[in-house]
Order: C-alpha cells, then sequence, then structure tokens
C-alpha cells in the first residue's frame, strides 16, 4: 500500500509499516495507530481462521480509519480506487469465500455515485460508509443522491461508526470505541429515519453495524420524543421510528445473549445478519459461538448465520455452494 501522506503532500494518512514477521504496525502519518497481524491482509489465512470457525464466506471492506472523507476529495478517490480494485481482485480469486464492499468518497457526491457505478461493475455488491461524513449528519441533502443511486442500482449499504462525537473529550478508557460508538450508530439511524431517507427510498438496504448501536435499547426514548415534542422531531418526517424495525438490517455483535434476543424480536431474525468485526479484539473473535451455545431456535440462528446476509445482499446462497 502506497504511503499516501508522501505521495500527496499532506495529511495523516494510514500506511503499513512491516516491522517482524507476520505483523505490521499501522501509522496514521508519523504516528502510531495499531499493529496488526497478518490476517488483515493474507486471503488464505483469513479462510482458515473462518474456517475454524465453520464460516465459509466472509464480506470484507476497508477499516474506517481509511474512509479518508478529510482529504481532498480526488485524493480520496485516489484511496478509495485502489482499496476498492483490492477487494475486487480478492473476490474474484476467491469466490466461494469473499464478497466485497467498496468505499467511497463521500464528501464530493458526483465523484461518489461515479465510484459507486465502478464499484457495480467490478462486482462489488455494496459499500461501506461512515456514521457521519466529516461531522455532517446522514440525512443532509448532499448524501441523499448517493443513496438514490445506491438502491437504483442495488448496492447494499453498510453503516460503520467512525469519526466519533466527543472523541477528542473522552479519549481515556477506550470511551470512543465503547461509548462513542453506538452513539455514532444512533445518530446515524435516527438520522437516516427522520431525514425521511428510508420512507423515501423503501428498496435502499442498510445494514448498521453493532447490532445497530445503541438505538434498539433506546428506542422507547426516541419514540417519546417523537411523540411528544413533534416540533422538534418529526420536522421532515411524520412516520413513527418504530414503523421502520424490520426495514433496515443490523448486525448480531451484542456480546451477549439476552441483548441478541431483544434485538431479534425487535427487527425479525431475517434483518440480523452475522458480524464479526473480525481480527480486531473488540469484534466476535470466535464467530457465531455466543449464538450457538445460546437458546435460540435453529430456524434463527439458521438465518442469521446466512439467510439475513444473503437478502440484505441479494445473493443467492447457490452463489457458494
Amino acid at each position: 500500500m502506497p504511503n499516501w501522506t508522501e505521495k500527496f503532500g499532506y495529511g495523516d494518512f494510514i500506511h503499513l509499516e512491516h516491522h517482524r514477521k507476520g505483523f505490521a504496525n499501522m501509522m496514521k502519518g508519523t504516528a502510531f495507530f495499531r499493529e496488526i497481524e497478518e490476517n488483515c491482509w493474507n486471503p488464505t489465512l483469513r479462510i482458515t481462521e473462518y474456517q475454524s470457525h465453520k464460516t465459509q464466506v466472509q464480506v470484507v471492506c476497508t477499516i474506517p480509519v481509511m474512509f479518508s472523507y478529510t482529504a481532498k476529495p480526488s485524493d480520496t478517490l485516489t484511496i478509495a480506487t485502489f482499496l476498492n480494485d483490492h477487494i475486487a481482485e480478492l473476490v474474484e480469486q476467491f469466490p466461494k469465500n469473499y464478497v466485497g464492499l467498496g468505499t467511497l468518497p463521500m464528501q464530493d457526491t458526483n465523484l461518489a455515485i461515479k465510484e459507486l457505478e465502478r464499484c457495480k461493475k467490478i462486482g462489488l455488491h455494496g459499500i461501506q460508509i461512515g456514521s457521519n461524513i466529516n461531522d455532517e449528519n446522514l440525512s443532509d441533502a448532499r448524501f441523499f443522491p448517493i443513496f438514490e443511486a445506491c438502491a437504483k442500482l442495488g448496492m447494499a449499504v453498510l453503516v460503520h461508526p467512525w469519526n466519533m462525537m466527543g472523541e477528542k473529550n473522552m479519549t481515556k478508557y477506550w470511551l470512543p470505541w465503547l461509548v462513542g460508538m453506538p452513539a455514532e450508530t444512533t445518530r446515524a439511524i435516527c438520522s437516516m429515519i427522520f431525514g425521511g431517507v428510508f420512507e423515501r427510498l423503501p428498496d435502499l438496504r442498510v445494514n448498521f453495524a453493532h447490532a445497530g448501536g445503541s438505538f434498539l435499547f433506546t428506542l422507547g426514548r426516541i419514540k417519546h420524543g417523537f411523540d411528544c415534542r413533534p416540533d422538534l422531531v418529526a420536522l421532515d418526517n411524520k412516520t413513527s421510528p418504530e414503523a421502520y424495525l424490520g426495514k433496515f438490517w443490523v448486525d448480531c455483535i451484542t456480546h451477549d445473549h439476552v441483548m441478541l434476543e431483544y434485538v431479534v424480536k425487535m427487527m425479525g431474525p431475517k434483518r440480523v445478519t452475522l458480524g464479526s468485526d473480525y481480527p480486531f479484539p473488540l469484534g466476535d473473535l470466535e464467530i457465531g459461538k455466543f449464538i450457538e451455545d445460546g437458546s435460540l431456535p435453529d430456524k434463527t440462528k439458521e438465518d442469521i448465520f446466512a439467510n439475513a446476509t444473503l437478502e440484505w445482499l441479494q445473493l443467492p446462497k447457490s452463489r457458494f455452494q
């Protein structure tokens, strides 16, 4: 991967320093970000590790720190093209094991749509975006044409929290990841509901990471706010937020079986996908084990393990057999 900071002459873009066998340091400009292992870039190793958890297929996308929305749009497009081409090559090489999602220069609507169309042509089945784009909510009018194009092209959308609100003020105790990320995902869901994105684009297929953040667990408060202060909440969409349960997807990463049962009850099993956040430690590194060990019906488990994701991506199971 190029050193984008040197290539562009500014910024603190991610590059890798392979400092010891099987490991690399992710560097954000000149600053250390995190150490990663070979399973971040070795496709055959990933397949083997997934197989140890009885999982054949991986939906892969870039690491959110590489979204690069704050860069010049043309430079973000350069990075996105590089990453998207790599993922497309991966899918072409291992079609039974990988499905790819692209990344877009979301800060420029026209460039984003052009790259979205190219992602479709090179065999990717959707895109991954952040929970906000440079602090602008996903309800902002400038993003609607991108979502409209996704719906028209049949491209799925994965929303992953990033650029967490209040991050600079709560760096201690890993709070941006533990508190900020669930709040960010809730921000994204509420923005798309209240902004009328789902209402105007019923065919748009969106999946929100980490079981939808704190949205489902605070839905009572959100709905009450909608009901008691429509003058503040129901500005652009008069439909109650609970009406959208089952209209989008969330993944299963709750780390708690009781919470998972609640998520399934609220969303329905066909709207809960098998998430992993592999290979990072805050993810589910024993993929699906807490589901297997739980008391959900076998049909519900099958929906989470495969059917919900296949429907979200509009892919037949026969493709992977």
